[in-house]
């Protein structure tokens, strides 16, 4: 920990923070016994509490045991520090939930580059200890003083909120977890990385090949210049990311984008989410790998799938529907209230297939393709064998699966036309060319960050 013991301590002082250190419960209430104050009281020097000292090292028994005796779990130390701090930045969960339920202040800034607690755990990249504060900030005051949105983009004195340092850092776990709990994608710094980066731009500086994915699959926009005119392209080309560098090449095929702006996607179960988001990572996945391929080279870190994936693999479910818009895939969502069923990727298809409107960041709702419904939930779709007769014969459209795959869409409705274009954008990716301005972009004189 490299915290030292000031010469104004006391052998009984020494004593203490040593055994607070080293979680020695037994020491540690025999000195309590002895003085009570020892649990409340700081050094002289570096003003660390015992409560700081069991928070860093991450003894848990040792900090309940300090709260009982009334420390106060916002002390600080000579950086203004407080022991939630501390815990956040070590990744000490249990800790960090026990001062939470004691009531430690989350909106706390340390003297160093005024950060929260949030700020640290952020940059260290624990996201446990991530969520643990997000969810605290959603049930205690700090929603109706500050606001939780505010809290979630809490700058610190150089500008930087949580989601720029975790994208410099390339902490993608906690990138994901920021943007689904409402951090802003395009914010820009002011003096930390370069003034004026946004999160892509700090991704693409640290050549964090999954924060980009993430900060693109979020609606990130590719031609948004720092303060040297730079977009995040030019950035990753300067810093020889070259992976990075071609998903952000403006000229390269745009990522499909998690659809956050519709109610109904902010509403999402956990079950219906993963599915969608499962959908989402194989689309980009696709994408990916032909922009790679054509820029001729390879991701320093790969998406996550398998390859192995039994192209029969709707046969082990023997009654299960097969999506009426692609015929490729099983229902996996149901539309509500109309009770409508679709596969995860063609639901991301008529979710995504507008953009949201830049001035309102605002995205036309879409409507069921099957009766053109209003959609107000998304849930996961029962299986047809849960309330079928056990003598039912199996479904034909599994029997004749192939065949099916091949069906002639014209003969359709134009809704279908609609989203069956859009399920081939998705596999392709969009092969739309960026205007002159973004090929100037690449012109502009490079700066070092």
């Amino acid at each position: 920990m490299g915290h030292g013991v000031s010469c104004a301590r006391t052998g009984d002082e020494h004593d203490f923070f040593r055994a607070a250190q080293l979680g020695d419960l037994d020491a540690l209430g025999a000195l309590l016994a002895a003085d009570a104050s020892l649990a409340r009281r700081a050094t002289l020097y570096d003003r660390l509490s015992p409560l700081h000292i069991a928070a860093a090292n991450g003894r848990l028994e040792a900090l309940s045991m300090f709260l009982d005796r009334g420390a106060l779990p916002d002390a600080v130390d000579r950086h203004k520090q407080t022991p939630l701090m501390l815990a956040a930045m070590h990744g000490k969960i249990g800790c960090v939930l026990k001062l939470l339920h004691a009531g430690a202040n989350i909106l706390m800034f340390d003297s160093v580059h005024a950060r929260t607690c949030l700020h640290h755990a952020a940059y260290y990249g624990h996201v446990d200890c991530l969520d643990a504060i997000l969810s605290t900030a959603r049930t205690t005051p700090v929603a109706d003083s500050w606001g939780f949105a505010r809290f979630v983009n809490v700058r610190d004195d150089h500008g930087a909120t949580p989601l720029h340092l975790a994208a410099r850092q390339g902490r993608p776990g906690s990138v994901q977890l920021l943007l689904e709990n409402g951090a802003i994608v395009s914010a820009l710094t002011g003096s930390y990385g370069f003034p004026g980066s946004t999160p892509l731009h700090l991704a693409a500086r640290s050549g964090s090949l999954d924060c980009v994915r993430k900060l693109l699959a979020w609606g990130a926009d590719r031609l948004q210049r720092d303060s040297a005119g730079r977009i995040a392209y030019v950035v990753a080309q300067k810093r020889h990311h070259g992976a990075c560098a071609a998903l952000l090449n403006p000229s390269s095929a745009e990522p499909m984008v998690w659809p956050s702006p519709l109610k109904f996607i902010s509403e999402l179960d956990p079950e219906a989410k993963a599915l969608l988001e499962a959908a989402l990572t194989e689309a980009n996945r696709e994408r990916e790998k032909k922009i790679l391929k054509d820029a001729k080279c390879s991701p320093q870190s790969p998406l996550q799938y398998d390859d192995n994936i039994d192209d029969d693999m709707f046969s082990e479910v023997s009654d299960t529907e097969l999506c009426c818009i692609c015929f490729d895939q099983a229902c996996t969502i149901e539309v509500e209230d109309c009770g409508h069923q679709m596969c995860a990727p063609c639901t991301l298809a008529l979710c995504c297939h507008n953009k949201p409107n830049p001035a309102t960041l605002t995205m036309p709702s879409p409507a069921c393709p099957f009766c053109r419904g209003s959609i107000s939930r998304l849930v996961v779709a029962q299986t047809r064998a849960d309330n079928a007769d056990p003598d039912r014969p199996a479904s034909p459209q599994l029997a004749h699966r192939r065949s099916r795959r091949s069906h002639n869409l014209s003969e359709g409705s134009s809704s279908f036309k609609g989203l069956s274009s859009a399920i081939s954008k998705i596999t392709r990716g969009s092969s739309r060319m960026a205007d002159s301005e973004s090929a100037a972009a690449m012109d502009k004189p490079e700066h070092d960050l």
